[in-house]
């Protein structure tokens, strides 16, 4: 089955951060959350797949096409929507799809219509008086309406408050519910994640760090809460990082099943998406 995203090797170097050897795919009906903290390398990446910045090395192919080679077929196929919104302030929706009807061959204006109707966008008010929550609305709305196989989201909910976040969530589960669609989001709110990604990619300081399906992520990895003592017995390769507290230590571990084995009375609790970004900024390593 061909992968709506295959990324091998990426390589950008800047003066001070560089992408390591970025590896990861998208499988075709997925959705991917695209996780780490501020800098980590999540825009760039995306910016490299899409052409806004040259890479060093590395190939990335996108619903089976090479995005250097096949850049403007791929583009009529992907929809995107960025953190902020790209429109000019004096449009209103008409205006946007009088434009965007020219460029994409696919572009639906009854399900453009649709969308703006769903998320109560008003077709009488020029951008620029539209909240935070709308402009997102809109970029989604326009994303959906060309008809893409692939949607590629850098901090779509960003800022946006709960309720806003919910209705977003429900649409993009709504896109790859036939199984063909697939959607790249990278997001720092891991709450979103968890109620619908399938895979998690983990980058951090440019490189890759975890690379996994959600549900076996979280039921491998665990928290084990010792002491001085107990943390002493451990060996380097039980676990992945540690945090240390007054009067105990909190380790993330890959296996807690196996932690539980080795360690009968192990205070062991789960693991959220939250928490394995927390540890790996935060924690230590010996």
């Amino acid at each position: 089955m061909i992968n709506a995203i295959e990324i091998k090797n990426l390589n950008k170097k800047y003066q001070d951060f560089q992408l390591k050897d970025v590896s990861f795919k998208v499988p075709r009906g997925s959705i991917v959350g695209f996780i780490g903290e501020n800098g980590a390398g999540k825009t760039t990446t995306i910016k490299a797949m899409l052409n806004l910045v040259s890479r060093d090395g590395g190939t990335i192919e996108m619903l089976g096409m090479d995005t250097l080679k096949d850049e403007k077929k791929i583009k009529e196929s992907v929809g995107v929507v960025m953190d902020g919104c790209n429109f000019h302030d004096n449009l209103k929706t008409g205006d946007i799809a009088k434009m965007l009807a020219s460029i994409y061959k696919k572009w639906n204006q009854e399900l453009y219509q649709q969308y703006l109707k769903k998320f109560k966008l008003p077709d009488n008010k020029i951008i620029k008086a539209f909240s935070r929550g709308m402009k997102m609305k809109l970029q989604i709305a326009v994303a959906l309406s060309h008809q893409p196989d692939l949607l590629i989201l850098d901090e779509a909910t960003s800022g946006l408050d709960p309720i806003v976040r919910e209705e977003i969530l429900d649409v993009f589960m709504d896109f790859i519910q036939d199984e063909e669609h697939s959607i790249l989001i990278s997001s720092h709110i891991t709450s979103d994640l968890d109620k619908i990604a399938d895979y998690i990619v983990f980058i951090h300081q440019g490189k890759i760090l975890l690379n996994e399906e959600k549900e076996t992520l979280l039921s491998k990895m665990g928290v084990f809460k010792c002491g001085e003592e107990d943390f002493g017995k451990l060996e380097a390769s039980e676990y992945l990082r540690y945090r240390k507290n007054q009067f105990s230590f909190e380790v993330l571990v890959n296996d807690k099943a196996a932690i539980r084995k080795k360690y009968p009375n192990a205070l062991m609790d789960g693991v959220t998406i939250e928490q394995i970004m927390l540890f790996y900024g935060r924690g230590g390593k010996q």
